[in-house]
């Protein structure tokens, strides 16, 4: 961003002489870097590093990414509404960041793959940004949400058919981090591409790491190849529509516009799903509310949404000319963090942090304005359903370890459960084509009569003698069950077929 002319005013996150100290000779840098700024990407906890941020410097505050960039941290609930409904003031093409004008981002920067300009709806603007964004929606709206909750229940079933003999799993490394990647290399066309591999890059490339590069090259080959795949045959997935549209996408257009809808989807869904099982593990009320009614899994998920959101951060907006925001003065050039995470819990807006939000939408985790996130709707069907395949599959799974001994790894983009540790009774494995359940864990009975005991129904079959007409037997012998007609299934009520359908099946 450009610097204010001195320090004085208290508006600016860095003069502009002043000094760039490098650390000593073999030791890190760590603590406040230049004019006392923190360093959002060494603080070992952002939720209290944000707190302090706005008890210092109200609703946005200056701040320092990698290599002491400077940046404004948005922490307000309306500041974040005000800069992402404002185009004329705030874009997202990073063209214009004074930042990397001035040379201060070099070009192996850790979050280059997020801030970089790239040939995509989610830098552009005006006609631009309608012509990209309008080809995403409409890949959206092709959506076949039935079709999609049905993958899903497949999908759950691959997954937890893994682990589900074994009695014990971990909840985030074998099923949050796998489920969305599955589902959404099938929704976008790329089923093959799903593995451990593309799995790990997803999750290196939110991480911001020293392979994010290197990651994010991986993930961009692979979505090279599904648009030339798509490009000489278009099938009825994400990529076909995107390649068919009125729209034109160039090729980097296509392979750019998945990459954006894949990670960005998957990392959403996987920290909502991981949070909404470490809530529903470790509160027995949260769970009782789902258990007994009075709390639907997509509740449970805005609560989540609301309380955890996926991202932390999103990289990043640009100030479009000098203006104010938060009683700050913003230079045109100047970078400003989205920030979902300390906007949910802002006191102006929520001052009980503990309170339930139920139906309550107004959360920031998937955006605002013009860039709203365009696959949310996908993403929580994947959460929603995800969640309730594996209650309906493992629904005596406990923590296996205490809430305490529960860990996150946190970067600026986002906060990541570690493990998740569980235990449950050993199930067997199930059909992916059969609808999660549990039920079906007992051997299955015998066809029984009406009017016939279910002993009697189940006794083995035994010859008997024909009996006397009109004389009755001294003592009852076994009478063979005979064959009867299959039993038909019971009538579904309403209630019943609908929850039959919407959960794809």
């Amino acid at each position: 961003m450009t610097p204010e002319p001195t320090s004085l005013t208290g508006d600016s996150p860095t003069g502009a002489d002043a000094p760039r100290p490098g650390p000593p000779p073999g030791c890190p840098a760590h603590g406040p870097g230049p004019g006392g700024l923190s360093r959002l990407h060494e603080s070992p906890d952002l939720k209290k590093l944000y707190e302090e941020l706005r008890a210092e410097h109200g609703p946005v505050a200056p701040a320092l990414l990698h290599d002491d960039v400077p940046v404004w941290v948005v922490l307000g609930h309306a500041e974040n509404q005000q800069l992402v409904r404002s185009p004329a003031q705030y874009c997202k093409d990073s063209r214009i960041w004074s930042a990397l004008a001035e040379g201060l981002v070099k070009p192996d920067h850790p979050l280059m793959p997020h801030i970089a300009w790239q040939p995509m709806c989610a830098h552009a603007e005006g006609d631009e940004h309608r012509r990209l964004r309008g080809a995403i929606d409409a890949a959206v709206a092709a959506t076949d949400f039935r079709g999609l909750r049905r993958h899903v229940n497949r999908s759950v079933q691959r997954v937890v058919n893994r682990f589900c003999e074994a009695g014990e799993a971990d909840l985030v490394g074998q099923y949050a981090e796998h489920l969305p990647m599955a589902v959404m290399c099938h929704v976008l066309g790329m089923p093959d591409e799903y593995g451990d591999r593309i799995v790990e890059a997803a999750r290196d490339m939110i991480r911001g790491t020293e392979t994010a590069i290197a990651s994010n090259a991986y993930v961009m080959e692979a979505l090279g190849r599904l648009t030339a795949r798509s490009r000489a045959e278009p099938l009825d997935d994400f990529a076909g529509h995107l390649v068919r549209h009125p729209a034109g996408l160039t090729d980097e257009e296509v392979a750019q516009h998945l990459r954006v809808v894949l990670i960005a989807a998957y990392e959403a869904t996987a920290n909502l799903l991981a949070n909404v099982l470490r809530q529903v593990l470790i509160d027995p009320r949260f769970r009782s509310q789902l258990n007994g009614g009075q709390m639907t899994v997509p509740q449970a998920v805005e609560q989540l949404l609301w309380d955890e959101p996926p991202f932390s951060t999103i990289f990043a907006y640009f100030a479009k000319q000098d203006t104010e925001l938060g009683g700050r003065r913003i230079r045109k050039g100047d970078g400003l963090l989205f920030a979902p995470a300390p906007a949910n819990v802002d006191p102006r807006v929520r001052p009980d942090p503990t309170a339930d939000m139920q139906g309550n939408r107004s959360h920031l985790a998937f955006g605002g304005g013009t860039h709203e996130c365009p696959g949310q709707d996908i993403g929580r069907v994947v959460a929603e359903v995800g969640v309730d395949a594996l209650l309906m599959r493992l629904p005596d799974v406990e923590l296996g370890v205490g809430e305490e001994e529960l860990s996150f790894t946190e970067s600026i983009a986002s906060r990541h459960l570690v493990e998740l540790p569980v235990h449950f009774t050993p199930r067997p494995q199930q059909d992916v084509l059969q609808r999660p359940s549990h039920e079906n864990d007992a051997p299955p009975q015998r066809d029984w009569r009406i009017g016939a005991t279910r002993a009697a129904a189940s006794a083995p079959s035994a010859p008997s003698a024909p009996a006397e007409p009109d004389v009755e037997p001294p003592a009852p012998r076994p009478v063979p069950p005979q064959p009867q007609p299959q039993p038909q299934p019971t009538p579904r009520g309403a209630w019943q077929r609908f929850l039959y359908w919407w959960r794809g099946y």
